[in-house]
């Protein structure tokens, strides 16, 4: 038996009360469903920004109405203290996901980037610390190794951030060390690689690049590559990110006060992906014959990522159930079904 099935046995045995900051968007619904059919109890906080209420409304027909029951869902501001004191009250368990992500929307407006992903997630820290809750639990991000060369990418090997976002995400693992250091109050980082599935927003301006890609085949528009298309990226099925921040919640001695990989640890390019796209949905009846539109590298991108996941592995017991084919397979029906 897996880590993780152990994992899932002795949550379902023993039910605990969750905080999911973030719970209507894209990674933080995912983890809310996969609670909620847990039988856990789950303390939802969202300001939606960037979350959804169709997120919560989908999860909502997805579970009974006594998992339902288990949610009590805030509306709050992670820049707000009060907010998070008042979601952190009761809680066993954090899972902190709520954050400004994209490198473009940093980029474009850094002041609110640094708001939300450093005085939010300090406020979400001094909440759950106060609170005494039992793990914390965060996203961290792969943009962090920033202009380190090195392939694949090992945790304690980081180069200069190439974003606002990347700054914002390597000062959450420093407060995250200086809060284990100094208040003896333990997390485990989760830094994610391109992660990907269902509820991940496809419209917007910063709409991450599988969404985006399949919203413009369905909708038979052109396909635009950032670059030759030789750019690679370590893409993540999110049932794969739900299984390391459950590990990681539960984690116990060595394996917490840790920062930990995210990922396949494989390499897939821009160029392999719209293949990969096309063919997928070929297969359930969507006919793709475009081909991509090349233009200019995007400031702040990364040209290669590919993580070790071996720490994860080892420490956490983390194995990804899903390579990047097989999660598109399961993912496509739902893009389909949303953009149609």
């Amino acid at each position: 038996m897996s880590r993780y099935q152990q994992t899932l046995d002795v949550l379902r045995q023993q039910p605990r009360t969750w905080l999911v900051t973030g719970c209507a968007g894209f990674i933080g619904s995912n983890l809310l469903e996969t609670l909620l059919k847990l039988d856990q109890r789950v303390v939802g906080l969202d300001n939606f920004a960037t979350g959804h209420q169709r997120n919560l409304d989908e999860v909502r027909g997805l579970v009974t109405a006594e998992q339902w029951a288990r949610l009590r869902f805030i509306e709050g501001d992670i820049r707000k203290l009060d907010d998070c004191r008042q979601a952190a009250q009761g809680v066993d368990h954090v899972l902190h996901q709520a954050a400004l992500g994209s490198v473009p929307r940093s980029l474009n407006d850094p002041i609110t980037t640094n708001e939300v992903n450093i005085s939010g997630f300090l406020n979400v820290l001094v909440a759950a610390r106060d609170a005494q809750v039992k793990s914390f639990v965060y996203a961290a991000s792969s943009s962090t190794y920033g202009d380190h060369p090195g392939l694949p990418k090992v945790e304690d090997r980081i180069g200069k951030p190439l974003s606002p976002y990347a700054v914002t995400k390597y000062v959450n693992e420093l407060y995250a060390d200086v809060f284990a250091r100094s208040y003896g109050f333990k997390s485990v980082g989760l830094r994610y690689f391109n992660v990907f599935g269902k509820r991940q927003d496809p419209e917007g301006a910063y709409a991450a690049v599988i969404p985006k890609w399949v919203a413009a085949m369905i909708r038979n528009e052109d396909v635009a590559v950032n670059g030759d298309g030789e750019t690679s990226r370590d893409f993540c099925f999110v049932e794969n990110a739900v299984q390391a921040n459950l590990l990681a919640a539960l984690a116990e001695g060595q394996a917490q006060d840790q920062v930990y990989n995210v990922a396949v640890s494989g390499r897939t390019t821009l160029n392999q992906l719209f293949e990969f796209l096309v063919q997928t949905l070929g297969r359930i009846g969507v006919q793709y014959d475009k081909r991509p539109v090349y233009r200019d590298f995007r400031p702040g991108d990364v040209r290669h990522s590919q993580a070790d996941i071996s720490k994860g592995a080892s420490l956490l017991g983390y194995a990804p159930t899903h390579t990047i084919v097989q999660g598109l397979e399961e993912a496509m029906p739902w893009y389909v079904q949303f953009l149609r």
